[in-house]
């Protein structure tokens, strides 16, 4: 959502339809070892001491002024509804990856503080409803694009939060490392991620029959900007064709607002009168927003927000482990192999797959046993990633506490509604990190 480009640029030459494919396919997948890893930490801004309650614009705006006079590593961003991005550099190693995260946000929540105001992990946002913070020409017109298709759009920009894990696209030979396992891996093993770390089990302060609400707006939306590509070709000809069918979201004007075009795509756009050119490509590209996304590497997009300060760190180490280490990957590959039946051949998100995923969690027994194997692939292959006995023990307290008893986040919130207001539960809840629940720092 906050990918960063130019909101208009001038018009250099057009871009064709071959050339638009010969393009993605060279910058989409970048093969070569798994050496990097990055992760992308969003999280919803509150009041401190009624974190129900909306923040005002001009106070939002003042705290954003000063956390980005703060020295940090990450980038920090802000998306449309006002709720912050962290986004990692490259890592060469996970201690390292959550070690800088860990310090920034630290930093910003100090900041913060300072203002009275805190941060939340929620995958969508328990108190209120979508309300724009960004007006800017971009988002002007992604609301009025997706409103054409319903709610789900406008609540995805504003009230959503998640955690996002990048991984490099992996070697160009086949293997549990190899790009073509590495994707097909991640959409079969990502229902796996939503049904364990969910926790969007209320929107408005009431129950919404989810536990991922986040993932049912993404199943709702308009499919050719937030559905996965077909999984039976070569990964970058089937995203190349993706990209070149998915509609249009906007075209960018240098003044005034953007036109938002009806029904065009990318490809018949290459074959109007006035084509794009590659900035163009650059743009549409960033409006795309599949579960798994190729920019050179792989952004998995489907994990929830977590609780406390660092629930975030859960499940970067559980993925980064289930990837980047070639026996938890065979071991993944195998677990979710017959997974793959349920879906229907339908794309991600919107197949059966997914949609239990997101409406039961681990409550759903074939996921419930698909997380359990792969939750003990990652435990045993984190040593070997140099991963700390801090984030071992909280990677088996998650284990002890959700994934072994068929449970995920959501279901803590959802426990919290019997005897109490939304406002009380969620209020004393907030803030409490992994390590506090457990008694124990995990960040280094």
């Amino acid at each position: 959502m906050s990918d960063s480009v130019s909101d208009c640029t001038e018009r250099r030459s057009a871009v064709t339809e071959a050339e638009v494919e010969a393009l993605v396919r060279g910058i989409c997948f970048k093969t070569g070892p798994p050496r990097f890893l990055g992760v992308e930490v969003e999280w919803l801004v509150h009041e401190l001491r009624q974190p129900q309650l909306p923040i005002p614009p001009t106070r939002l705006e003042a705290a954003y002024a000063a956390l980005r006079t703060l020295p940090l590593r990450s980038a920090l961003t802000v998306e449309p509804g006002g709720q912050l991005e962290l986004s990692s550099p490259p890592a060469a190693s996970l201690m390292e990856c959550i070690g800088s995260v860990s310090a920034d946000l630290d930093a910003v929540r100090a900041t913060l503080r300072e203002a009275g105001l805190g941060l939340s992990g929620y995958g969508h946002d328990p108190w209120n409803p979508p309300n724009r913070f960004l007006h800017e020409p971009r988002y002007d017109a992604m609301e009025r694009y997706l409103d054409r298709a319903g709610p789900e759009g406008r609540a995805m920009m504003c009230s959503s939060a998640s955690v996002q894990v990048c991984l490099d696209a992996g070697y160009e030979e086949p293997g549990p490392l190899g790009h073509g396992r590495r994707w097909w891996l991640a959409h079969q093993l990502g229902p796996v991620l939503v049904a364990a770390f969910a926790h969007s089990p209320v929107a408005q302060g009431r129950r919404t029959g989810w536990r991922s609400t986040r993932q049912s707006l993404w199943t709702a939306m308009d499919p050719g900007r937030s559905s996965a590509p077909p999984l039976g070709g070569e990964p970058r000809a089937s995203w190349a064709r993706h990209v070149l069918d998915a509609p249009v979201m906007c075209v960018r004007a240098p003044d005034g607002p953007w036109d938002v075009p009806e029904g065009m795509s990318f490809r018949a756009w290459t074959r109007s009168a006035t084509p794009p050119d590659r900035a163009d490509l650059d743009y549409h590209l960033t409006t795309l927003f599949p579960p798994v996304r190729p920019r050179g590497h792989l952004e998995l997009r489907m994990i929830d927000a977590q609780p406390g300060d660092d629930g975030w760190i859960v499940p970067l180490a559980v993925t980064a482990a289930l990837f980047d280490d070639p026996e938890a990957a065979e071991t993944a590959y195998r677990t979710v192999k017959p997974l793959a039946e349920r879906a229907d051949s339908l794309p991600a998100p919107r197949n059966p797959l997914w949609r239990d995923a997101a409406r039961y969690g681990l409550a759903d027994p074939e996921l419930h046993e698909a997380a359990v194997a792969c939750f003990a692939a990652a435990a045993e292959a984190l040593p070997r990633l140099g991963a700390t006995s801090e984030v071992l023990d909280a990677v088996a307290e998650f284990t002890d506490r959700y994934v072994a008893q068929g449970r995920c986040p959501a279901d803590d919130l959802l426990s919290q509604f019997h005897g109490r207001s939304l406002g009380q539960s969620l209020g004393r809840s907030h803030g409490r990190s992994h390590g506090q629940l457990y008694g124990k720092d995990i960040r280094t």
